[in-house]
């Protein structure tokens, strides 16, 4: 099973992507993470994206496709990619490795909220620098205001968790996403989840779905 998820800032799509790979035995191919990793070495690339996500701009496509595709050539089948394609070209790069390696989606998952609960989710997020273990002031406090209750440093908000910085996020990826949207709604693919209310909801939004491609899937494996 092949599946892409995306969904606005704040949208619950990685926690979910992870409860995923988890039960169907997936891949995790994460564009935030393997960004996250680029940025943590250091590297002149990492202060580069750095200062991409610090504005609210989008990444060139040229390295999201590069760090994405290089995941994927190590993990050939049965993954999931979260965040990724965002833009056309993306869209393209994807396509044509797919294609080169004759491998298909089964499902193009977009978990959907509005811009004010977008902005309340990220607005109110707050995370440790020393151990990352990450918290919101309304929905998961820490014991102690302002500090982890792990290892008892200091939380703080990560510049692109600005409010300002979260709508321009949030009105970028509708921009982006609508033609893509409508790429995977032509072929058949797209699907909408409503990402209100709380995980559990969700997911029971989201796991008749994936449980039905699973079972479909190992059926054609079978035959």
């Amino acid at each position: 099973m092949n599946v892409l998820i995306f969904g606005p800032p704040g949208s619950g799509k990685s926690t979910h992507s992870r409860t995923i790979t988890e039960r169907y035995g997936l891949t995790y191919v994460s564009s935030g993470d393997l960004i996250r990793a680029e940025i943590e070495r250091g590297s002149e690339l990492g202060r580069e994206l750095e200062e991409y996500l610090a504005r609210g701009e989008l990444i060139p496509d040229t390295v999201i496709n590069t760090l994405i595709i290089s995941r994927l050539r190590r993990h050939r089948r049965n993954f999931l990619i979260d965040g990724y394609p965002r833009t056309p070209a993306q869209v393209l790069a994807l396509e044509e490795y797919l294609y080169d390696h004759g491998m298909t989606l089964d499902v193009a998952m977009e978990i959907f909220i509005t811009k004010e609960e977008s902005v309340e989710r990220i607005a109110g997020r707050r995370v440790c620098p020393r151990c990352g273990a990450v918290y919101h002031v309304k929905y998961n406090p820490p014991r102690v205001p302002g500090k982890c209750d792990l290892c008892g440093a200091e939380l703080v908000r990560r510049e692109d968790d600005r409010p300002e910085v979260v709508e321009r996020r949030y009105d970028l990826y509708l921009k982006n996403m609508e033609p893509i949207i409508k790429f995977y709604k032509r072929q058949g693919i797209y699907v909408r989840i409503d990402g209100h209310d709380g995980i559990p909801q969700v997911w029971e939004r989201i796991r008749p779905l994936l449980d039905y491609i699973s079972s479909r899937e190992s059926f054609r494996g079978r035959s």
